[in-house]
């Protein structure tokens, strides 16, 4: 039995990416999940992932994911608020056609021109139905994987990891929150003894890879990456600046972890840290860079179903190839050359 570890990152509708993944990871026999770290579209996909294990083990675990990605689909755009699309269709309709369409997204503009907070008690998170329906019971169960899911502490700026029983709506929510589109989640912290404000997970880690060290958990961390680490144009609009910048800034917490990780394997290797005395992790990387480098950011709010659909198909590729070209590597070394990553 392989026994691994999964980092799931966060990115919007391009979290079907992971569904594919996930799809077909489940269908590998031979393959143990032991714990999952998951931010944002990637905590979606973890809670789901575990919820349906335990219902259903691997079965159940594919339908709970395609449950999952059907309600997000279902939502439409997220910059379009439910209450707007059901009272003013023809409205709403216009809307998600002009942010198609629109030579600058709002996306890139929305720090600029926009806060959910205009919106005052009329604001709904469209997200609040979908994860409504996770069996938190299940998800915050002793058994199956351990599960962590990440958010970022608005005050601090500092990374809070939920897991065990304090894994509920809110803290999914909260790992979700893109500041720019959703209102903050609040939440109370024990660590300050006040209730806190939350955003996205994806600023402080995307995924965290460090509640995953823990001596009891496998040494293989395969991560699904949905935002790409190179882009080989260089950006040039201010569109394409602003959402590259947004891509580097998503990807540093998860570089940092790397380098560390690198860091303490080059120290083991050298025998100036005695083995045992810290995890020499095994590193793989699932992901479709080519793909992701075709898709607007824009299109990380805008979950179509065709969209969905053609990310699902594509994770389930880059599955079926790690699994062919590094899957016997799991449990005995890193598949991903981290000395040529920093190199």
């Amino acid at each position: 039995m392989r026994r691994i570890n999964l980092a799931l990152q966060g990115g919007g509708a391009h979290g079907a990416f992971t569904w594919g993944v996930l799809d077909r990871l489940l269908e590998e026999p031979g393959i143990e999940i032991a714990g999952i770290t998951g931010t944002s579209a990637g905590a979606l996909n973890a809670a789901a992932l575990k919820a349906g294990l335990l219902e259903g083990g691997a079965e159940g675990a594919k339908a709970r994911l395609a449950a999952l990605w059907q309600a997000v689909g279902d939502l439409g755009d997220l910059r379009v608020l439910r209450w707007m699309r059901t009272l003013f269709p023809l409205a709403a309709a216009a809307q998600e056609m002009a942010t198609d369409l629109a030579p600058v997204s709002p996306t890139a503009l929305a720090a600029q021109l926009y806060t959910p907070y205009a919106w005052g008690p009329f604001w709904q998170n469209p997200l609040a139905d979908v994860v409504k329906d996770f069996d938190f019971s299940k998800v915050c169960a002793a058994q199956g994987p351990d599960l962590f899911i990440s958010a970022t502490n608005v005050r601090s700026g500092k990374i809070r990891v939920f897991s065990g029983a304090e894994i509920g709506p809110e803290a999914l929510l909260a790992s979700a929150c893109l500041p720019t589109i959703f209102q903050a989640v609040e939440l109370d912290d024990p660590a300050t003894g006040q209730r806190e404000a939350f955003w996205d997970g994806g600023f402080t880690g995307n995924p965290a890879l460090f509640p995953l060290y823990q001596p009891h958990l496998p040494d293989d961390i395969v991560i699904v990456s949905i935002n790409p680490l190179r882009r080989e144009a260089i950006p040039q609009t201010p569109v394409e600046i602003q959402d590259r910048i947004n891509e580097i800034s998503f990807n540093a917490a998860l570089l940092g972890e790397l380098r560390a990780v690198n860091f303490v394997k080059r120290l083991i290797a050298e025998g100036r840290m005695p083995k045992g005395a810290m995890k020499a992790l095994n590193i793989h990387l699932i992901a479709d860079d080519a793909l992701m480098n075709a898709l607007t950011a824009g299109s990380k709010l805008g979950p179509k179903p065709a969209l969905l659909d053609r990310l699902r198909a594509a994770g389930r590729v880059a599955c079926d190839g790690f699994l062919a070209q590094h899957g016997d590597r799991i449990g005995v070394d890193s598949s991903v050359d981290l000395r040529g990553l920093f190199g």
